[in-house]
């Protein structure tokens, strides 16, 4: 692949064209929160919903960010294309995301048929490194989803990828990322031992979300005594 300049929309040369360039950014940065919390607004819906049908809230917390520029910059590099709007947009997946944590490993599923049942939203890829963990040990359930915003220039299809998982995955995932991505990590003496560790330490969160699952199916339900 031709790799093409990618300090074109960071050139200074011009001080009105890197204005303009800098009010694209974070224009569609805006945008890009807005999608956001049209996906948040759903899931809080949702959870809403359940805590009055169903008496408990099958969503823990709801955590959202979007990339830093020099995290969009790097991965637009990486694949040799420019640093522009329109590359960010139809060549990123990820810019926007929202990670949703849930009680139990069915709650994951039910929000995530929940989410793909609107009419408004497209679901465009889903990994499921639940039945399929990667093999770090990681595991989440991923879904890619195209929603409508709308602008006062009319309606802008947005995508925002979603991360769905347990209370323990999420417990191991934020900690394996503190440990695993240290500087120079991987050069240390015994980082095969680390990895195996941190795989043993994934296998027992396994082992606590199936054994967790199988009590709540035990006794049903929750309901108010």
């Amino acid at each position: 692949m031709e790799t093409k300049d990618t300090t074109q929309w960071l050139d200074t040369s011009d001080p009105r064209k890197f204005i303009e360039n800098t009010a694209k950014f974070n224009n569609l940065m805006m945008m890009y929160r807005c999608a956001i919390r049209e996906v948040q607004t759903k899931l809080e819906v949702l959870n809403d919903e359940f805590s009055v049908e169903n008496k408990r809230n099958p969503i823990s917390f709801i955590k959202t960010r979007v990339k830093k520029p020099e995290s969009i910059y790097r991965k637009l590099q990486k694949t040799g294309h420019a640093f522009t709007p329109e590359n960010i947009s139809t060549l990123l997946n990820d810019v926007a995301g929202i990670r949703v944590v849930c009680a139990f490993v069915d709650d994951i599923y039910t929000i995530a048929a929940l989410l793909a049942g609107q009419d408004d939203i497209t679901v465009l890829k889903i990994k499921d490194y639940i039945k399929n963990p990667k093999p770090n040990g990681y595991r989440s359930y991923h879904m890619i989803v195209e929603i409508p915003v709308f602008f006062s220039s009319g309606k802008t299809p947005m995508r925002v990828e979603i991360q769905i998982r347990t209370n323990g995955m999420d417990f191991w995932a934020t900690l394996e990322h503190q440990l695993r991505y240290k500087k120079g990590i991987e050069e240390m003496a015994g980082y095969d031992k680390v990895s195996r560790e941190l795989l043993e330490c994934a296998a027992a969160v396994i082992s606590m979300d199936n054994e967790m699952q199988r009590i709540k199916d035990e006794i049903g339900e929750f309901h108010d005594i």
